[in-house]
Formats: C-alpha cells, structure tokens, sequence
C-alpha cells in the first residue's frame, strides 16, 4: 500500500492474481476516512473458490459417485423366472439361478434370460378383435389323400438353455417355428382328411412333438417344446366346411346307433345266456327223471319176471286184470266163464265198493 498526495493505492493481489480491495481506511470524497471492514483472509474457513480448489472436490465427488457405481454394480439378483449368464471379456463364465450373486465389476456382463413358458399359434395369427385369422401360408397343408386341410396348432415352448439361446443363433423363436411347421407338415402328410380332422388329431400332435424334440436336440438352439395341440382342423373353403360337417354328423349319428346296438348287446347277452343256462339245466333234470323212471320200470319188470317164472298163469292173469283195469279205469267187472249161474261181484283190484251186476 502507497500513500501518493494524500492518496492510498494498492498494488497487492491474491493467490489467483485477482485483484485484492483495500485492506485499511481509505479517506472519502470528503478526505475522512471510511471504517475498516473485516474481510476473511487467507487462513479462514470460508476463504476463496479457486480453481485447484475446486477441481479437488469435482475429483471427490467423482470418486464417490465412482466407487457408489462400483459397489451397486457388483451385485445382481435374478428372479424366479430367470437365468443369468454371466460373461467376461465375451466368454461364458457361468450360468446363475435365483437369487443374489456377485459379478466382478468393469470386466463381467450380466444377461438376463427369461425361463418362463410361453406360447404362440401356428397356422394362424390373433386380430385386433380377438377372432383367429388363418394364415394360409403356414395353415394349410396336403394330406395323404391329396385334398387340402386347413389345421391350426397352439405351440408352447420354454428355454433350456440359456447359453445356447444366447449365443448359438441369433434368432431362436423363428428357427423353432420353422422346426415345428415342417414337423407339422412331414406328419399331416401321411394321414387323410378324415383322420386328420376326427381320430388321429392325437396320434398327430404325438408324432409332431417327437419329430420336434429330435431336431431341436440337433440344432441346439436353447429352445425346449413342452406341448403343441391341434386349435382346429377343418377343410379351406365354406362349401367343403359345410359337406364335412354333415359327414361328421352322420358319423356322429352312426357312432351313437352302434353305442346303442352295443348296449342292447350287452344287456340281452347276459339274459340269453341264463335262459340257456335254465333249459339246460330243466333238461338235465328231465333226463335224470326219465332215467330215474327207466330204471324203475326196469326193476319192476325184473321183480314180474321173476314171479312169471315161479307161477306163469296167475302172473298172466294178474297182467291181463291190471291192463283192464289200466284201460278201463273205474268200471264194474263181472268175470265168469259162461257156465254159472250165481254171480260174484268182482272189486277192483285199486279197492274200492263191492261192484254188482247180472251177466
């Protein structure tokens, strides 16, 4: 500070070459001098904002956020729903579940890959209204008979593997609908119409899945089927529609004449067989009836034999009244041999009252 004719000039500057105000009382206009005002100086808390001071706190301040960004970035959680591939300068290190894991930050990449099942159509493709829209490039297919079928299916696939989804091939879905429509279209070809629209439809969606799971093992793309279904199957134009619902209905009608012709099988066969199974049984015991008789009329005739031998003539007799008696059952005899005059009363030989009469 110089005092040149009553006047203070100050030369004096600061660390940052700025100019410093005056540090003592300067006179007025009026040649007083003006109170001194306490200014911080170079050693208080509040001093000045100079550039290397401020470039030292930008550098804090970075580090901070630096290290916040290090310290987040070194943890991930993965979901239920999820996989997690982990790679490091481009290579898979490995391939993490549910749950919180450690990455090493700046130099390891974390890729998300959803685990979940999704589903798509195939053959057909959901307008803005909901309706279906067939989609004849893909929907329409030749059968075994040589007529046209249009067929749709319902796909459901999930990943499996999830490095192969990621880095075996760039597009995975495609290359699986490419996989199921010629596993579709190798499989209809060798059923005809009508087994494609009525009894096979299960027997179809067996073999494509089959053929499905055999090129996806090839291709080794990620992707795993866990089911297709037939949506709808019918012919490709409304005239052909209409004459293959009549078909279906007389077979329909058909199937439920024969159902009924089955069931009256199966209740009439039950009762045929027990009403065989009594006359054969009444037969049975007729002949053991007859056989019963038979041989009681055996007996007899050897017991009259044996009594033929011993007295032949009143064994006759006896045979000859038994006969008559057989014949003319309940009638009076009179027997006499045309000489005497007195006639006895002959009873019947089964009993009965004393018979009366003349000759």
């Amino acid at each position: 500070m110089n005092n040149v004719n009553g006047e203070y000039h100050f030369s004096g500057k600061s660390q940052g070459g700025e100019q410093q105000p005056p540090q003592g009382d300067a006179p007025n206009d009026g040649g007083t001098r003006r109170p001194r005002t306490h200014r911080p100086g170079k050693g208080g808390t509040n001093g000045p904002m100079t550039p290397a001071r401020a470039v030292r706190i930008a550098v804090i301040v970075l580090a901070v956020i630096l290290i916040g960004n290090v310290i987040s970035g070194s943890f991930y959680n993965v979901s239920e729903q999820q996989n997690a591939v982990v790679t490091q300068f481009g290579k898979v290190v490995r391939t993490d579940s549910a749950g919180l894991h450690f990455k090493v930050p700046m130099l390891q990449q974390v890729h998300m890959v959803d685990i979940t099942t999704h589903g798509t159509g195939l053959g057909y493709s959901v307008g803005p209204n909901g309706q279906n829209i067939t989609d004849v490039s893909n929907g329409v297919m030749i059968t075994s008979d040589f007529n046209l079928i249009n067929i749709d299916f319902y796909m459901e696939y999930r990943v499996n593997d999830p490095v192969a989804y990621l880095y075996n091939t760039e597009m995975p879905e495609q290359i699986l609908k490419n996989i199921a429509l010629a596993s579709i279209r190798s499989t209809v070809v060798n059923y005809t119409v009508d087994e494609a629209m009525t009894t096979s439809k299960s027997a179809i969606q067996s073999e494509v899945k089959s053929r499905m799971v055999e090129a996806l093992n090839e291709q080794q793309i990620g992707l795993q089927v866990v089911n297709i279904t037939i949506q709808d199957a019918e012919p490709p134009t409304t005239e052909v529609i209409n004459a293959f619902k009549n078909v279906e209905t007389v077979k329909q009608s058909a199937e439920t004449t024969i159902n009924q012709a089955r069931k009256y099988e199966s209740e009439q066969i039950p009762a045929a067989e027990a009403e065989a199974d009594r006359i054969v049984q009444s037969a049975e015991a007729t002949k053991a009836a007859r056989i019963a008789e038979a041989e009681g009329q055996v007996a007899r005739f050897n017991a009259m034999f044996e009594q033929y031998q011993l007295n032949p003539l009143i064994t006759k007799q006896r045979m000859f009244y038994e006969t008559l008696e057989q014949v003319l059952p309940g009638v009076k005899l009179i027997i006499t041999d045309g000489t005497t005059e007195n006639v006895l009363p002959l009873a019947p030989f089964a009993g009965g009252s004393t018979a009366e009469g003349g000759k």
